[in-house]
């Protein structure tokens, strides 16, 4: 049973309305301040948001295997929805986050007026299309239902992989800003927009669903042997890393937890546990 803590959404959000409140500790370590000024206390628990999978599942075996060599503290703490870490983030209640991608943080930031800033990539979660009644892509068919993500990107996302596969055509230059607007051929499919981690508990009301790499984990389902289509890794934007609020990039902490996640145990550990489903991004920071 795991030993991270979860928070309901209620309690994160009343929490995380506390805007203001100081990541970091005490004074009592002047050589270790963070970029806005603030002194990180080193001895206590670095508190990072993760989504459960495969996110939490990979910073519990850095906090298991790799944390105390490196005299890091790590507190782990499970988020369900793409919301909250950042807020908790921002105000706070946690000191990073590691749950999303590039694209997707900096439509968070403009509409939600944060300063959460990236650190070090760490992995790809592909994007499928899954379904529980079609067995192979030409078997979609006009009049069936494609269920999507509803996020900005995420949803653009989705309707490129539809797109890619000849499912329906998108206006040109739209790219991954796509919406269901910008559909000029639907080919006689529907569409229903959820919010991404519902996504999969809809599989049995739709004919097929575009679902997140870590959700679709969660569900039991196989990025690399269970979808219908999937992203390819080469060129793909949305590696997800490791964030913090801006300023608190060089806390020691911070510091000592990015080099772990781009460690050669990590890289074997993400290997061995998702054959292919979820792939190592390390060779260089997280764009800024």
């Amino acid at each position: 049973m795991r030993k991270n803590i979860k928070i309901s959404a209620a309690v994160a959000s009343a929490a995380a309305l506390a805007l203001g409140l100081s990541a970091c500790g005490t004074d009592s370590d002047p050589a270790s301040k963070s970029e806005s000024g603030a002194k990180a206390d080193t001895s206590k628990a670095l508190v990072v948001a993760a989504s459960p999978t495969p996110h939490a599942d990979i910073l519990n075996f850095v906090k298991k295997n790799l944390a105390e060599k490196e005299g890091l503290k790590l507190e782990v703490k499970e988020f369900t929805d793409y919301v909250l870490p950042n807020t908790a983030t921002q105000s706070g209640q946690v000191d990073a986050n590691f749950f999303q991608h590039k694209p997707y943080l900096d439509d968070f930031n403009k509409k939600n007026d944060t300063t959460i800033v990236p650190v070090v990539n760490v992995h790809l979660e592909p994007l499928g299309l899954y379904s529980k009644k079609i067995k192979d892509l030409k078997d979609i068919k006009a009049g069936q239902t494609i269920a999507v993500p509803n996020d900005t990107t995420n949803g653009g996302r989705a309707l490129q992989l539809l797109a890619e596969n000849g499912l329906i055509t998108l206006k040109d230059g739209v790219g991954t800003a796509a919406k269901l607007s910008d559909i000029t051929d639907k080919k006689g499919l529907e569409f229903k927009e959820l919010e991404a981690a519902t996504v999969p508990r809809a599989l049995n009301d739709v004919d097929a669903a575009v679902i997140n790499g870590n959700y679709a984990l969660e569900a039991k389902l196989s990025p690399a042997k269970d979808s219908l289509a999937l992203e390819k890794a080469e060129g793909n934007p949305y590696a997800n890393f490791l964030a913090v609020k801006e300023g608190n990039e060089k806390d020691p902490r911070v510091e000592k937890l990015a080099k772990l996640l781009n460690s050669d145990e990590v890289k074997k550990f993400i290997e061995d546990t998702y054959q292919g489903s979820i792939i190592s991004s390390f060779g260089a920071p997280a764009a800024s």
